[in-house]
């Protein structure tokens, strides 16, 4: 099998472990198992909850931490399906280096995947040691978000082969297919557009994982005002307080109602301008005939777009059960993949 194939292939068996990884890993925070081992990388100082359960003498060392089995395997699970990950990423470098005289993958590509995903155990670690501290937790979410990233783009920028090894054209062809200049400066501004909108999208993320990591979700249980008004009383000045120390264990919370509607509004606002951003360099390109080339990337924006906000609205309505909420992450997910697609093919020559 050609390395190039194979590189691909491990890709896209990256994207979508990661992408459970990313879904599991919102459903362990939200579901309190987030501290179910309160050790790493072990399990009570087992391998497994099974383990831990048959041993008394492992969990008298965490007296504070009884073991609960449920969380115990919800949170070794997703530890299990990270390490894996872990393991591909692993193999991707190695094979990048190994054909590097081939140029099938940039090296420093490769390095800078597996520096990311390292970062990420690190940050996993660092989760529980420090007791979920939001902002461990927001930027464990934003490196998962990250890896799940530069894996799709690895895959859509490796080239398709076929099975007689003759290379296939690959995800990266232009993005516009009428002749001129005017194609050419619509993908110009079509690209700038997208990046924007990516911009955006990863700030919205960003405030995602703030407003989930403080347990802020739920400070605003109406739609679309929040406590019967448009505008109630926040606390700004504690709302993003990126630092408060260590030895403070942060599950459910620790902040006033005041500044968690404080991280709610601004989570809400930044999905406004999140939406308006994507929304704007999809519909610039659906008009666009010369950038056809782009239109199944930019109508699969729309899509994710159209489901995320669907997802949102819907989980506060529905007094934000489970599973709109851990889909919720999913659709951010998704949307992140669709405006890469989106900035790469409007970007490519």
């Amino acid at each position: 099998m050609p390395v190039a194939l194979s590189i691909r292939r491990l890709a896209l068996a990256g994207v979508l472990l990661c992408f459970v990884v990313v879904v599991l890993g919102a459903y362990v925070r939200l579901t309190a198992a987030g501290l179910g081992c309160p050790d790493w990388p072990g399990c009570y100082g087992h391998v497994t909850p099974l383990g831990a359960e048959q041993s008394a003498t492992a969990q008298a060392a965490f007296p504070s931490k009884p073991l609960n089995v449920g969380k115990a395997w919800r949170e070794m699970i997703h530890r299990y399906a990270a390490s894996t990950l872990g393991l591909i990423i692993v193999v991707i470098a190695a094979l990048a280096i190994v054909s590097r005289r081939q140029r099938l993958l940039s090296i420093t590509y490769a390095v800078a995947l597996l520096a990311t995903v390292v970062v990420q155990g690190i940050l996993g670690m660092l989760t529980v040691t420090w007791q979920l501290k939001p902002l461990i937790v927001t930027l464990h979410l934003l490196f998962g978000m990250t890896t799940l990233g530069l894996l799709w783009w690895l895959w859509m920028s490796l080239p398709r082969t076929s099975w007689g090894g003759m290379r296939m054209q690959g995800a990266g062809r232009p993005a516009f297919t009428g002749g001129g200049g005017g194609g050419a400066a619509a993908m110009q501004v079509a690209h700038l557009l997208a990046i924007a909108g990516l911009i955006a999208l990863a700030v919205q993320i960003v405030l995602g994982g703030w407003t989930s990591s403080n347990y802020a979700a739920v400070a605003c249980p109406d739609f679309p005002t929040c406590q019967n008004a448009w505008w109630p009383h926040t606390d700004y000045r504690n709302a993003f307080v990126l630092w408060r120390g260590l030895g403070v264990n942060y599950e459910g919370g620790i902040l006033d109602n005041p500044a968690r509607v404080a991280i709610h509004l601004t989570h809400r606002l930044g999905a406004v301008v999140a939406t308006l951003a994507l929304g704007v360099a999809s519909v610039f390109v659906v008009f666009r005939q010369s950038l056809s080339g782009a239109l199944p990337a930019a109508c699969a924006v729309l899509g994710a777009l159209a489901l995320q906000l669907t997802i949102g609205i819907s989980m506060v309505l529905k007094t934000f059960p489970l599973q709109l909420t851990t889909a919720h992450t999913a659709g951010a997910a998704l949307l992140l993949l669709g405006t890469l697609a989106l900035v790469r093919r409007t970007g490519a020559r």
